[in-house]
């Protein structure tokens, strides 16, 4: 296995009929209480316990530095401590709250989605995870506080244009959370990525205490390392606009990193409920040089 036969695998998986379906029956779905749609999709995912996942050209993140750590651990689940990490190769390591702009298209939705991250320490594997704090979606989503939610931000915005700009205007009315943010990436080259917080770090990650349950909803995304190697450093002073409100704030945090990246991502996410654990890099290339893909029954198919 190889990427691109793993890129071609992933995206095979996703059919955008069987995804339509999918969304007509969440309609359905949301009349039931949340216990009701964790039962189903529990017993599911005892059949499809993967799901293609992939995130698609210009997935673009901003870095606010943290000067209060200790404000942190609130947001975060049981068992995960505040973590510093580096965004690119040789940064020095810092307390970091991240919002993630990105399209995706799955077997079970397809659409934009905003999510806000602290980045901490799994006290019981000793791993870098990205804690999801919260997020906005125009598409349906699923977390184990809310079931499967309908989608909170109509009318979103997530392109790019001809000039080279990324924007981004997602809202969502009811719970005032926003993200506005347009900056341009002319100029922004490659640069080589810390591997603890871009590769560990997507094989550990949780729902934080805002858009999850208290013990976090451990799960991993499962694609080669080369994925998480390098991305576009967008200058700051190319960050035209960049307004984020979310149930974190940004802790007080002050912009320092724009990030990009200019290709599509292509991984196998855990369905909920599952968890897979990869201890390192090289059991992680393991076990996504060993995928079948003829054997795999996903979520939504």
């Amino acid at each position: 296995m190889n990427i691109l036969d793993y890129a071609k695998g992933v995206e095979k998986l996703v059919d955008p009929m069987e995804v339509g379906k999918v969304m007509f029956f969440q309609t359905k779905m949301r009349r039931l209480p949340v216990w009701a749609q964790r039962k189903i999709v529990t017993s599911a995912t005892k059949k499809a316990d993967k799901m293609p996942f992939v995130v698609e050209p210009y997935c673009s993140f901003l870095f606010y530095e943290i000067t209060e750590p200790e404000k942190m651990q609130q947001f975060l689940p049981s068992g995960f401590r505040p973590a510093k990490s580096a965004i690119f190769d040789g940064d020095k390591p810092k307390y970091y709250g991240i919002v993630t702009m990105f399209r995706v298209h799955s077997s079970v939705f397809w659409g934009a989605r905003t999510e806000f991250y602290l980045v901490a320490e799994n006290e019981e594997t000793g791993l870098l995870s990205w804690i999801i704090c919260d997020y906005i979606s125009d598409t349906i989503s699923y977390d184990e506080k809310h079931g499967l939610k309908s989608p909170d931000a109509s009318r979103a915005v997530m392109t790019t244009t001809c000039e080279g700009d990324f924007v981004c205007e997602m809202k969502n009315e009811d719970d005032k959370k926003y993200v506005r943010c347009e900056m341009n990436l002319g100029g922004a080259k490659l640069k080589g990525l810390d591997k603890r917080l871009w590769i560990e770090g997507n094989t550990s990650i949780a729902y934080g205490r805002l858009a999850g349950e208290a013990d976090g909803d451990l799960f991993s995304l499962t694609f080669f390392p080369e994925e998480m190697k390098q991305a576009l450093e967008i200058p700051v002073s190319k960050v035209r606009k960049a307004e984020v409100l979310c149930g974190t704030g940004r802790l007080g945090g002050v912009l320092e990193r724009a990030v990009s990246f200019p290709y599509a991502q292509h991984m196998l996410s855990d369905a909920p409920g599952q968890r897979t654990h990869y201890g390192s890099e090289e059991a992680l290339r393991a076990a996504v040089e060993k995928v079948h893909f003829g054997k795999i029954k996903t979520l939504g198919n």
